[in-house]
């Protein structure tokens, strides 16, 4: 039998996995097997830990019935700070090559991303979708309807373009049989951006 201490991370690790969604007192019961009221006094507990905690730049809140884990409203300013700098430097050389792909080759889906790269990109997408540098943008006519992925404003404003059609132009030789080194090697010059980690590492 799980102690109080395991209940209160139990709901912390599944709040925080269920990210902006949230998650209602009642899946929260179904995940961890209990009644919602004991759920309720649960979340009441967790609140009083992260109110009373200083060191603590999380809180919780509900939301439209649902509980989700928010940063705290005096953090608000350095929060703002941090999403005006450009950090395109912070981000992997999957994540990189990911986001070039889709930038150049948009409206793109995974396994074309996947066929170009050599190695699976599913890690290095979801990165870039949760920094919302891409996002969904429809439905391919093939078999499967797979998603569609392309570039956002966001985009264009962390790495300081007017508009896609800015981008620095590529010359790939499509004949070539090295097309895809020869795409990465020229975004990744255009933007003189200092790069670690490969392969799918997000």
């Amino acid at each position: 039998m799980n102690t109080p201490e395991q209940l209160l991370g139990m709901l912390e690790s599944f709040l925080f996995m269920a990210g902006d969604e949230g998650l209602t007192t009642k899946q929260l019961a179904t995940l961890t097997e209990l009644k919602q009221n004991e759920v309720a006094v649960l979340l009441e507990q967790l609140l009083r830990a992260y109110e009373d905690r200083p060191t603590s730049g999380i809180t919780l809140k509900q939301y439209g019935g649902a509980y989700r884990l928010v940063t705290k409203a005096e953090y608000a300013d350095d929060i703002q700070r941090m999403l005006e700098n450009p950090s395109p430097q912070s981000m992997t050389k999957a994540s990189l090559e990911v986001l070039a792909i889709i930038a150049y080759k948009q409206p793109v889906t995974r396994v074309e991303i996947d066929d170009l790269r050599g190695v699976k990109s599913e890690g290095a997408l979801q990165t870039l979708v949760s920094k919302g540098f891409v996002m969904e943008k429809g439905r391919s006519e093939g078999t499967g309807r797979a998603i569609l992925y392309g570039t956002t404003d966001l985009f264009l404003d962390r790495f300081g373009l007017p508009s896609l059609a800015s981008l620095p132009p590529l010359e790939v030789e499509e004949e070539s049989g090295d097309d895809t080194d020869l795409f990465m090697t020229q975004f990744q010059e255009a933007f003189a951006i200092e790069n670690d980690g490969g392969g799918d590492n997000a």
